[in-house]
């Protein structure tokens, strides 16, 4: 039986995270549903209107879920990590928005 590697740290954690996402259509649906949820999250500030909050984890979560269950094949880490797993979309999309994920998958091992 094998025991699962617990994640202490957010950088020990980071390279897992990238690992879980390595299908680059994954990737793109964690774009989409992080790009729409920054916009309800902008909509909530502009409108004050917290409720708008609740369509942006919505839509967050949705792509993401999607993207793990049909295209990854693999279980979300936000069920073990949600705090590690949250801030990292947000690196990841940072990162992507950037040009600088293409490092931070290669030093993760995705190919």
């Amino acid at each position: 039986m094998s025991e699962e590697i617990k994640y202490n740290t957010l950088g020990e954690f980071w390279p897992f995270y990238l690992r879980e996402h390595s299908n680059r259509f994954n990737r793109f649906l964690h774009f989409v549903g992080t790009s729409i949820a920054l916009a309800w999250i902008l909509s909530s500030i502009v409108f004050l209107n917290a409720w708008y909050l609740l369509g942006a984890l919505f839509s967050g979560y949705l792509f993401a879920w999607i993207g793990h269950f049909f295209v990854e094949k693999n279980r979300p880490a936000t069920f073990t990590y949600p705090v590690k797993s949250f801030v990292s979309d947000w690196r990841m999309f940072f990162y992507t928005i950037t040009g600088q994920l293409g490092k931070e998958l290669q030093k993760a091992g995705v190919k």
